[in-house]
C-alpha cells in the first residue's frame, strides 16, 4: 500500500450500543419527532445526543443481542426561543421523555446555537438604526458597512434583567473591504449589540468609543505571501505491506491496544472501551475518555470584550463543526479514516467526511542501551494517532490521542487559526492586549480544555492519590543533604486538586483490589503539564459557570451515566453551579469505588506578532503512563529497524541487523 492510501469506515453500521449515531438513526429520530408533534414548522434541533448504554447494561450485552438506542433531542422554537428536551427510544420510534427547558427560572442556561441563528445575527445587526448610525459615526464607507462581518458570540451570563431569561446573543463587527481580506484583521472598535433570538430583536447597542479600523489585511494566501519556499525535500512514509491497525466497524485493535471509537455532535471524538491485551486478557484502562467541553475566557476589561467567555462545545458544539480532513495536510501517511454523522438544525442527518483519521507514526527512540565493550541496542518506538480537528469562529482546535507501544496514553489539543482582535491607536500601550499588527491589538485570554476520564484500571473499583515529591532538611535522617523521597495522599472525598509543579504533582490511579507481581497496586500515572487554571477572580461569572477551569483535577462518583459535561448540559447563560460543582456537592465515595478524573490543561496565551496573521500551533495536553500496571517495559520484543526498514547510515560496519543503506561516497 503506498504512502497515501487511505481508507474510510462511514460507521453507519449499527454493531455494539457504544457506537456513535448512524444517518439512519438520525433520520428515524426525526420522524418519531415529526410524528409526535414535537418537530416541524418553526421548532429546530439545536442538540442531539446519544444516550449511552449503562455499565450494567454494557456488562449484560453480548453479541447478537437487540440494541435499543435512545437519542436525546434538545428542540428550540425559533418563533419565542423555547426549548424541550425530548428522548427517543429506537428502533421503536416511541417518545420516551418529554420536557420543557426551563430557561426562565434560575440558574437559568440555554441549548446551543443553530446554524441559522448564526446567519440570522447579520440582518438582525445591519437592520439596527444605532448600529448603523455608530458606523456612519466611524466615518465607514456604505460598501463596507453592507459588506461588514457580524459576529455572532455567546454572551455569557451576567445577571443583566433584559438579557435573564431570553435566547440572547452577542455581535462585534469586523470589516471585509475586499472578499480576499480576513475580516478578523479589520475590527470596528467599541461597538457590540446585544440581541434577542426569541423575538429577532435588538436589545442593546454599545458605542463605547472610536478608533481607526485597522487597515493591514490580513491575508496569508499565496497571492499575498509570495511563492512556497522550494527550500523543503519530501518526506515520504511509506508502509508497503498496510497498516499494522484492524478496523471491525468502530472497533480498533493495534498491537496490545484495543478500544471502540465514538464520535458526538458536542463534544466530536471520544474513545471508549479502551484495553490493553495482556497476553489472553484484555484488561479494561479507560471506559470513556473525551474532551466534553473547554472555555476560552478572555482578560480585557473594556466593555467590548470584558464578557466573552467561550463555552466551544456547550455553546457552539465541537462535533457539529469537525473539519473533513485531508489527505497529505490534515493526516499523512497510511490513513484509515471515520466519518462522522450529526443532525442538522431542520433533524435531517448530516455526514461530516473523514471527521476522524487513524493512522500510525514513527516516535523515535523507545529505548535504547549499550553494554560495557558492547554493541548497541535500541528500539524504535511507534503511536497509533487518533484525531479529530474543529473550528469555531475565528480559532481551530485539533485532538489529538495518542496510543505508545508501552502502554502510555497521551492527549494533545492543538490550538489553531486566527487571534481575536480589536484596535487602537499604534504604539499604544496596553495592560491586556498585545499589538500584533499596526494598530491590531489581542487581548491575553486562556484555552481550558477538560478532559474527562471515564476510569477503569483493571475493574470499577478504582482509587486516585496524589504524589508529591519531598525534599527532606539536612540533619540526621539526610546527613549529607542529597536524600529525598515522595508522599502520596488518598483523594477520598469528592473535589478538587491544584496542579503543583514545584512538587513534581501527578495523580496515580490504580485499582483497589489487583496487584501487580510485587504486591502494589496496578496504577496509571496521570502527568500534568502544569499550566496555569482560570484566572479570572473566583467571584466572576466566568468563575462560577466554569469552574471545572478553576482546578486542575476533579475527582468524582461515577454516579449518573449521563453526568458527561462538566458545566452541565446547558452552560449557554448559565449562572453556573451545574457539571462537576454538582457532582461534587452529590457526593459519593471515590475511595475504591466507580469514579471520573476531570483534567483541565490547556495554554494561557499573551499573544505575540508571531501568532499573526494565523497563528502557528499551540499545544498542550497531558499523559497517563502505567505505573506498575505492567510488570515490566512491555516493548522488549520489538523488532530493530522497524520504523525504517533500513541502517540510518551506518555504512558497511552496521550491526543493527537488518541490510545497510548506501554510504554517501557510493551515491557520489
Amino acid at each position: 500500500m503506498h504512502t497515501h492510501g487511505s481508507r474510510v469506515s462511514g460507521l453507519t453500521d449499527l454493531r455494539h450500543p457504544l457506537d456513535p449515531l448512524t444517518p439512519d438513526e438520525i433520520a428515524a429520530t426525526r420522524a418519531a419527532l415529526v410524528a409526535a408533534g414535537r418537530l416541524g414548522g418553526t421548532v429546530r434541533v439545536a442538540g442531539q445526543l446519544h444516550v449511552e448504554p449503562t455499565k450494567a447494561d454494557l456488562a449484560a450485552w453480548r453479541d447478537g443481542d437487540p440494541i435499543p438506542r435512545r437519542v436525546q433531542s434538545t428542540l428550540v422554537d425559533v418563533a419565542d426561543g423555547t426549548a424541550r428536551d425530548v428522548v427517543v427510544l429506537l428502533p421503536e420510534g416511541t417518545v420516551e421523555h418529554d420536557a420543557v427547558v426551563p430557561t426562565g427560572d434560575a440558574p437559568y442556561g440555554q441549548p446551543q446555537y443553530l446554524f441559522e441563528e448564526y446567519e440570522a445575527v447579520d440582518g438582525i445587526v445591519k437592520a439596527d438604526a444605532r448600529w448603523r448610525a455608530a458606523m456612519a459615526a466611524r466615518g465607514i464607507e456604505p460598501a463596507h458597512v453592507e459588506s461588514a462581518f457580524c459576529a455572532p458570540l455567546a454572551p455569557g451570563a451576567f445577571g443583566i434583567a433584559e438579557e435573564v431569561g431570553r435566547r440572547v446573543i452577542r455581535s462585534l463587527t469586523f470589516l471585509q473591504p475586499t472578499p480576499q481580506d480576513s475580516p478578523w484583521a479589520h475590527p470596528v472598535e467599541g461597538l457590540v449589540v446585544t440581541i434577542d433570538l426569541g423575538d429577532r430583536s435588538v436589545l442593546s447597542v454599545v458605542d463605547e468609543r472610536q478608533v481607526a479600523v485597522p487597515a493591514e489585511h490580513g491575508r496569508y494566501d499565496v497571492e499575498a505571501i509570495g511563492p512556497a519556499r522550494t527550500t523543503l525535500r519530501p518526506i515520504e512514509i511509506t508502509q508497503p505491506e498496510g497498516p499494522s491497525f484492524t478496523v471491525d466497524g468502530a472497533h480498533v485493535r493495534w498491537e496490545q491496544w484495543s478500544f471502540r471509537v465514538g464520535f458526538s455532535m458536542r463534544e466530536g471524538l471520544v474513545l471508549h472501551d479502551l484495553r490493553w491485551h495482556d497476553g489472553d486478557e484484555a484488561r479494561r484502562v479507560l471506559h470513556r475518555a473525551s474532551v466534553p467541553e473547554m472555555v476560552v475566557p478572555y482578560g480585557d476589561q473594556s466593555a467590548t470584550r470584558s464578557w466573552i467567555s467561550y463555552f466551544d462545545a456547550g455553546e457552539y458544539h465541537l462535533g457539529k463543526n469537525a473539519n473533513p480532513l485531508e489527505l497529505g495536510c490534515d493526516c499523512l501517511g497510511v490513513i484509515h479514516y471515520f466519518d462522522a454523522h450529526v443532525a442538522a438544525d431542520s433533524g435531517d442527518p448530516v455526514t461530516i467526511p473523514q471527521a476522524i483519521c487513524m493512522h500510525e507514526e514513527d516516535d523515535g527512540i523507545l529505548w535504547k542501551h549499550t553494554e560495557p565493550g558492547g554493541a548497541p541496542d535500541s528500539r524504535r518506538g511507534r503511536r497509533l494517532v487518533i484525531s479529530s480537528t474543529s473550528t469555531i469562529g475565528n480559532y481551530d482546535y485539533g485532538f489529538f490521542w495518542y496510543l505508545h507501544l508501552d502502554g502510555t496514553i497521551q492527549l494533545e489539543a492543538k490550538a489553531t487559526g486566527i487571534v481575536f482582535c480589536g484596535a487602537d491607536e499604534p504604539g499604544t500601550q496596553h495592560p491586556h492586549m498585545t499589538e500584533l499588527a499596526p494598530g491590531l491589538f489581542a487581548p491575553v485570554h486562556q484555552h481550558l480544555f477538560c478532559a474527562r476520564l471515564d476510569v477503569a484500571i483493571d475493574g470499577d473499583d478504582n482509587v486516585v492519590d496524589e504524589v508529591d515529591l519531598v525534599r527532606i532538611p539536612m540533619g540526621d535522617a539526610n546527613p549529607r543533604g542529597n536524600a529525598f523521597t515522595w508522599r502520596s495522599t488518598r483523594i477520598a472525598e469528592a473535589g478538587g486538586r491544584d496542579a503543583d509543579p514545584a512538587a513534581g504533582r501527578t495523580w496515580h490511579i490504580g485499582s483497589a483490589s489487583r496487584t501487580n507481581r510485587l504486591g502494589h497496586p496496578t496504577q496509571y500515572q496521570l502527568i500534568p503539564q502544569g499550566g496555569a487554571t482560570l484566572l479570572a477572580d473566583p467571584a466572576s461569572s466566568v468563575a462560577a459557570r466554569a469552574a471545572f477551569a478553576t482546578r486542575a483535577l476533579w475527582v468524582t462518583a461515577a454516579g449518573s451515566d449521563d453526568d458527561v459535561f462538566p458545566s452541565g448540559i446547558y452552560p449557554n447563560q448559565h449562572a453556573g453551579g451545574a457539571g462537576i460543582p454538582a457532582s461534587v456537592a452529590r457526593g459519593g465515595d471515590v475511595d475504591g469505588a466507580d469514579v471520573v478524573v476531570w483534567h483541565t490543561f490547556g495554554p494561557t496565551h499573551i499573544p505575540r506578532p508571531e501568532d499573526w496573521p494565523v497563528m502557528p500551533v499551540d499545544r498542550s495536553g497531558f499523559l497517563l503512563k502505567p505505573y506498575g500496571f505492567l510488570d515490566r517495559n512491555p516493548a522488549l520484543d520489538l523488532p530493530t529497524g522497524m520504523s525504517t526498514g533500513a541502517c540510518g547510515g551506518c555504512g558497511d560496519d552496521c550491526r543493527c541487523d537488518h541490510a545497510p543503506t548506501p554510504s554517501s561516497k557510493d551515491a557520489a
